[in-house]
């Protein structure tokens, strides 16, 4: 599988994890075992949020459970024809208030985005593939996985072994490399809103 830096480059010395960090759709099929579902989740548990509230919650099928046909079911069929081969399919929700007293907790989908990122970088480190994605059903996630009122459906994510990029629809082969990103200028503005 190609590598991030085999492609980009950065502006300022970065470490060569966030380089080499992409989103790949090419997976295997190949299971994951549950002990290393359970390390991703514990590197997005140790993600920082809002006076430690940890917002998010992550719902999961493996390809081999009996969740799986309802995962796989919601998301859309761009997404559905590569993500057939994920591993495992996860939800993530986050609460929109705080437990300790109840108020909104303006930050939740901040702190969830943390423990994603969190997530995605372990399983890059333990050679597994995450893949995020908005390409689903909100409203059926939320009704037919039962998601409570106080909480939010934030994304959903295929993670999976790398796969071979011949495998894929040929309509996303050409897809299947790393992007760049904007300058950094255009992303960050000392002062007031410059762009």
């Amino acid at each position: 599988m190609e590598t991030g830096s085999e492609k980009r480059r950065a502006e300022y010395p970065v470490d060569k994890l966030f380089v080499d960090r992409w989103s790949p759709r090419a997976m295997s099929g190949e299971p994951i075992p549950e002990e290393e579902l359970m390390v991703l989740f514990e590197a997005a548990r140790w993600a920082p949020s809002s006076f430690n509230n940890q917002p998010w919650r992550i719902l999961y099928a493996r390809r081999d459970s009996e969740h799986w046909p309802l995962f796989l079911s919601l998301l859309v069929e761009p997404n559905r024809v590569w993500a057939d081969k994920a591993a495992a399919l996860l939800l993530f929700v986050s609460k929109t208030t705080f437990d300790h007293n109840g108020k909104p907790a303006r930050t939740h989908s901040y702190d969830t985005g943390a423990a994603w990122e969190n997530l995605a970088l372990q399983a890059m480190l333990r050679g597994y593939i995450a893949h995020g994605m908005q390409g689903f059903d909100y409203e059926r996630a939320k009704a037919e996985l039962q998601v409570p009122d106080a909480y939010q459906v934030q994304a959903m994510a295929a993670i999976g072994r790398p796969g071979a990029k011949k495998d894929l629809p040929e309509m996303l082969q050409a897809k299947e490399t790393p992007n760049d990103r904007r300058p950094l200028a255009g992303t960050v503005c000392e002062g007031p809103f410059g762009w």
